[in-house]
């Protein structure tokens, strides 16, 4: 949840240490701080607040070296506090370090370490006195540094610093980190935005491996010391997509972006005149035996696993969606013909990876789902696909939702043909539709209109959002995400249900959206109409052609009419820009919605 960044090389460290920062402030933003190894000891400036807090602060205190480390923190242990921020120290102001995760056993090292001096709240200042104490006894930055490490128990990415020294020391265990290799000096950092304007080479780091960085290079070993191979990677990543592109938030920046990344999602992968699907990650015979599928997710993108349901439902293919944190707790059963297929837009959510390993040796087959390159989840998992949807900052996600949508009726069509032989026909309709909705989206970009609609409720009590089939997961995540970064109060249910509880809920001060994809509108329009004569108004978001619902809408959000399966990731558009204008109406922080980070690495 937290980012963390280091940097060797050449000149001062200090301002590559703010920008890796201040690209990473997704990951945590209540807390920033940096230490740099300097020729009179360790630099440490940190405090409680936003990165602009630290920068002033930077400014004042003339930081000097040119190897540091930084934190930008989300809070797990003790609130945000000047003494709670990272990096942490030991007694001595010998050793600094900067960590991502939980330390599960922090009470009793804690309680073993009852002579040193400890002044936050933090699991993570046991590390710096563990180091202490190794250091204390004779052994040299690296060894201290294994010999520490291999006490810990928990998730963690952690990179250390030591007086007199200008390497630095990082490690991972269920936390993601990633090494970074410019002409002119190394990086580590939680993601690759944090130093993606210095370069393209990276190193996905695997769990067990311990690195460490230095001006004359880089060494990777395992636990045992043992060196191992890894290779650099060149991300294909533009350093701008990384950027606010000139608009205000990131997120309406990725809103705008999804025609973009929809292109390039489905670039390659079908031919809508055969009717035909094909992912060049995938080998033939993928799906062989497959009689069932199994969707583990979260937030997000559990609504797209909830999405890819209906889709296989509809193919004939027997499809739950899971929690991941659930699945992973109680897994249900499962042998060689269930694909269990993991919907994680970072590769890296720590309920999702727990889900699939839960499931080790059981004879599933694994298919890993996700926008990350090199991510923890793709060595995980037997197979994995790619949405392609670019890198995502804001908070709130949005085009990577969209990407998964169609990467998931994809995977389905494919599915579909492998084990039940789907007629080439049906798909050209489909896949025709999927070639047009980039366009399709622009258009919905080029003539909003939710901007009247969120003014015109601003003041409402609640919000609720509905809709059937596939209009259902859509409603979830069209409620997720005006909850998100409005804090107002916003519920999604399916349409079927308001009858059996929520409608008690529904008053003249509670707007509904109703999402209509073409099917199923029939009944979903007189759900519309059993709210509405509880005087709520009636936001609709529907295709140009149907006509009929005007008649019982106060508003009515177009889309362009296309396959009811793609309808929902265009309705999907037009809830996210509402989201995006009521927040803006409250004057909300809507790239770091309070309590939020992006990538949830801890369970």
């Amino acid at each position: 949840m937290c980012g963390i960044t280091a940097r060797v090389g050449e000149g001062p460290a200090i301002a590559e240490l703010l920008t890796g920062l201040q690209n990473l402030e997704y990951r945590g933003y209540d807390s920033a701080g940096v230490a740099t190894v300097t020729a009179d000891g360790i630099d440490v400036v940190k405090h409680e607040g936003e990165m602009d807090v630290l920068c002033d602060a930077v400014d004042r205190s003339a930081v000097r070296g040119a190897t540091g480390i930084g934190h930008t923190r989300w809070s797990t242990h003790g609130p945000p506090t000047d003494a709670n921020a990272h990096p942490h120290t030991d007694c001595l102001d010998q050793v600094a370090v900067v960590h991502n995760g939980i330390i599960d056993n922090y009470a009793e090292l804690k309680t073993e370490l009852s002579t040193h001096e400890f002044t936050s709240d933090t699991d993570t200042e046991v590390v710096p006195h563990l180091l202490e104490e190794f250091r204390s006894a004779g052994y040299g930055p690296e060894e201290a540094f294994r010999r520490t490490i291999d006490r810990l128990s928990g998730s963690y990415a952690i990179a250390a610093v030591f007086e007199g020294s200008d390497t630095v020391f990082g490690t991972r265990s269920g936390s993601p980190l990633v090494l970074g290799r410019a002409s002119d000096a190394y990086y580590l950092a939680s993601d690759v935005p944090a130093f993606l304007e210095y370069t393209n080479e990276v190193v996905y780091l695997r769990d067990g491996d311990v690195v460490a960085i230095h001006p004359d290079g880089h060494a990777i070993t395992d636990t045992d010391g043992e060196p191992v191979e890894r290779s650099f990677e060149t991300v294909d990543w533009d350093p701008n997509d990384a950027g606010k592109g000139g608009y205000d938030h990131y997120m309406l920046k990725e809103i705008h972006e999804q025609p973009a990344a929809l292109r390039q999602t489905i670039r390659g992968r079908m031919d809508p005149l055969e009717g035909h699907v094909e992912f060049e990650e995938l080998p033939d015979d993928a799906f062989d035996g497959i009689e069932s599928v199994h969707l583990v997710a979260m937030g997000t993108s559990h609504h797209a696993a909830v999405y890819a349901t209906t889709l296989l439902a509809d193919r004939g293919m027997p499809a739950q969606a899971f929690l991941s944190g659930e699945y992973g707790s109680n897994p249900p059963p499962v042998d060689d013909s269930t694909l269990v297929i993991a919907v994680t837009q970072s590769g890296e959510t720590a309920d999702t990876l727990s889900a699939i390993r839960s499931i080790q040796g059981t004879g599933a087959r694994t298919l890993a789902l996700t926008n990350v390159v090199g991510s923890t989840i793709t060595r995980e998992c037997e197979h994995t696909v790619y949405i392609r949807a670019g890198p995502e900052i804001g908070v709130a996600a949005t085009k990577s939702f969209s990407s998964q949508m169609a990467t998931l009726i994809l995977l389905s069509e494919r599915l579909s043909y492998d084990t039940n032989g789907a007629s080439p026909r049906e798909s050209s309709e489909l896949l025709s539709s999927l070639a047009a909705l980039p366009d399709d989206v622009q258009q919905i970009l080029d003539e909003p209109d939710a901007e009247s609609v969120a003014a015109a409720y601003r003041d409402a009590e609640s919000y609720f959002f509905i809709g059937r089939g596939v209009a259902h997961p859509v409603a979830l995540e069209g409620a997720l995400k005006f909850k998100e970064i409005t804090y107002d109060h916003a519920e999604g249910f399916s349409a079927a249900e308001l009858k059996h509880g929520p409608l008690a809920l529904v008053t003249e001060n509670t707007p509904v959206f109703a999402v209509f994809t073409g099917r199923n509108d029939t009944k979903t329009l007189h759900n519309a109409k059993e709210v509405s004569a509880r005087d709520a108004p009636i936001i609709a978001v529907s295709a140009d052609s149907n006509a009929k619902i005007d008649d019982y809408a106060d508003h009515v959000l177009r889309i362009p009419d296309t396959h009811h399966d793609v309808a929902g990731i265009l309705a999907n558009v037009q809830l996210q820009l509402v989201s995006y204008m009521a927040a803006e109406e409250l004057s909300r922080a809507i790239d770091k919605p309070r309590n939020l980070a992006k990538s949830v690495t801890v369970e």
